[in-house]
């Protein structure tokens, strides 16, 4: 991300109205044509493969507070949208290293990149889940098990 004059930026730990704003923008800009950041394209980009989420992206500043808690079930698209921002970047920099051999294999199992990377979304999310809740780092070897066994031959259920 570039920095705007006046504008702070944080890139590794950006708040979660920071994180709703620029997705917001992202998508304003992708819906207006407008110049946008490399990562407000991807998101914009990735916000197109989600129509479900676009009225909520549209609303603006209705969307700043609103919450989405597993009770309701809905789905927290800032969440969702994030977490395949960080796929994408994981496979950018092949990092974990090895992480783009088994997207392949995703890919290959599930048919198109879309339904592989939600493999994989669900995989990193419960491996936050689990670094969250147990106050420790996220555990790479467990989130390689879990993307391994999506992978695999029928293992996911």
């Amino acid at each position: 991300m570039t920095s705007v004059p006046g504008k702070k930026r944080t890139v590794f730990n950006p708040t979660r109205n920071q994180v709703r704003r620029f997705l917001i923008e992202a998508w304003r800009k992708r819906r207006a044509g407008l110049p946008a950041e490399p990562l407000e394209t991807l998101a914009g980009d990735l916000i197109v493969q989600h129509p479900e989420y676009h009225a909520v992206l549209e609303d603006g500043e209705a969307a700043l507070t609103r919450e989405w808690t597993p009770d309701g079930g809905e789905s927290n698209p800032f969440l969702h949208l994030s977490l395949h921002l960080a796929i994408e970047e994981q496979l950018s920099i092949d990092q974990p290293p090895g992480i783009r051999r088994l997207f392949e294999q995703l890919c290959l199992r599930h048919g198109e990149r879309h339904a592989a990377a939600h493999r994989m979304i669900d995989c990193l999310a419960e491996a936050v889940w689990l670094s969250q809740r147990h106050g420790r780092p996220i555990d790479v070897a467990a989130y390689f098990d879990c993307l391994r066994q999506r992978a695999g031959d029928g293992g996911e259920g």
